[in-house]
């Protein structure tokens, strides 16, 4: 049987690799502006993004390169030396959004498959099946798309490859389709500049165009004025509703610019929904109960298995503002001996341990500190907290390496309940 692929996001050289370590099969990110994604495009270089494609392939992993954005005129000749750069790197994949670029792509790098970018908002066969007689050989279809037109899509078009986004920020206009910000700051959403002002608290008002009054509309309180502030996409829940289907190939999660955290725990939870699905134990509350542990805006699970026009849901009028269920203390580093504080942490603190795919701790106790076993979780108790000197506490400002009692797992991360 060929299972699902699980697909994250690597927004630089780190992203990567702990995106692979906590169970993901493959991996997107891109180099500069000509992903959809500038910020994280900056994050790696050509070096750096190279070393991760070797890396990913040392893993027999898959590395798909984002080439996505909507290129200008003066830009064809510079996007088409990208193109070559990009190809010289060996990804498994082109991400590309254009009928132009994909033509692009097959003059250049021939060898290369293309991948069609949820912006060209693919919702039909008849759409799906041109993309396929143009070469490509994965769609990745519109977020507005439900799981029967995506099994009509597959019944017309059996070799063409399906993937969808499962988990992730969802964009306020139809699929991605925006020009908010363009208006507002000169960022363009598809250039991959987008300055998230969906998110953002608007003050509305009603105008008489006759007398020129104008009147401010007050909110109802609880209510709020982030009109056109979405939820996150969750798709946990229905992990094996889409997998009985049997139509889609790959599972996308979202979020290149998102912390190394989400990285992790989001691959973690669909690793464990995608593994749990073929073993014959699917039980969601379990990969809830860790996507919940992540900053998010309150979840939805979109239009997948829902219309558009059957949810009124899916926004967050009230705030902007993320929550989670638990704070993120600290990241192991890569040789497993020390981590970086990423909030206050006091001796004496009790910090959950979450561990990369298929690795656990070993229990040990000395002066540093204390790590065991308890109610099937792997804890760590500090009674020393050394990082060039000791202190009672140390915060997130400190970007000394503190030691750890004993070897954890590299890329593992301490975690607290927020109570």
């Amino acid at each position: 049987m060929k299972k699902v692929e699980l697909l994250s996001p690597a927004g630089n050289l780190k992203k990567l690799k702990i995106a692979l370590a906590y169970g993901a099969d493959a991996v997107y990110g891109g180099v500069s502006h000509y992903s959809l994604r500038i910020r994280s495009g900056k994050e790696f270089t050509l070096q750096s993004f190279k070393e991760g494609i070797d890396y990913a392939h040392s893993l027999s992993k898959k590395v798909y390169c984002t080439i996505n954005g909507f290129p200008f005129n003066s830009q064809i000749k510079l996007f088409a030396k990208h193109i070559e750069t990009m190809a010289d790197l060996g990804p498994d994949a082109f991400i590309v959004s254009t009928p132009g670029v994909i033509k692009l792509c097959q003059t250049i790098a021939p060898h290369i498959p293309i991948h069609l970018s949820t912006q060209a908002n693919v919702m039909n066969y008849l759409d799906a099946m041109v993309y396929y007689e143009m070469g490509v050989s994965r769609i990745i279809a519109a977020r507005e798309i439900s799981l029967k037109d995506l099994a009509k899509i597959k019944e017309e078009v059996p070799d063409l490859e399906l993937e969808i986004f499962v988990h992730g920020s969802m964009c306020f206009a139809y699929s991605g389709r925006c020009l908010i910000s363009s208006v507002q700051s000169g960022r363009v959403p598809n250039r991959g500049s987008c300055a998230n002002d969906c998110r953002f608290e608007y003050t509305l008002y009603a105008e008489n165009p006759e007398t020129g009054t104008l009147f401010k509309l007050e909110e109802i309180e609880g209510e709020g004025t982030y009109i056109m502030n979405a939820k996150d996409l969750n798709l946990a829940s229905h992990i094996k509703e889409i997998l009985d289907a049997g139509v889609v190939d790959s599972l996308k999660i979202e979020g290149r610019t998102k912390s190394d955290y989400y990285a992790a725990i989001a691959t973690k939870a669909y690793r464990m929904a995608i593994d749990d699905y073929y073993a014959g134990r699917f039980e969601p509350k379990k990969y809830q109960a860790e996507l919940a542990t992540t900053k998010h805006r309150g979840f939805t699970d979109g239009y997948l298995i829902s219309r558009p026009y059957e949810r009124s849901d899916t926004q967050k009028l009230d705030s902007s503002i993320s929550q989670g269920t638990h704070q993120v203390k600290a990241e192991v580093l890569e040789d497993g001996l020390r981590f970086l504080t990423k909030d206050k942490i006091c001796k004496g603190d009790t910090l959950e341990i979450v561990t990369p795919q298929g690795q656990e701790p070993k229990p040990c106790e000395n002066e540093i500190g204390k790590v065991w076993q308890e109610d099937g979780k792997w804890w760590l108790r500090l009674d020393k907290i050394e990082a060039g000197k000791e202190y009672e506490c140390i915060h997130s400002g400190n970007v000394n390496p503190v030691k750890l009692p004993c070897a954890l797992p590299p890329l593992s991360f301490l975690r607290q309940k927020i109570v």
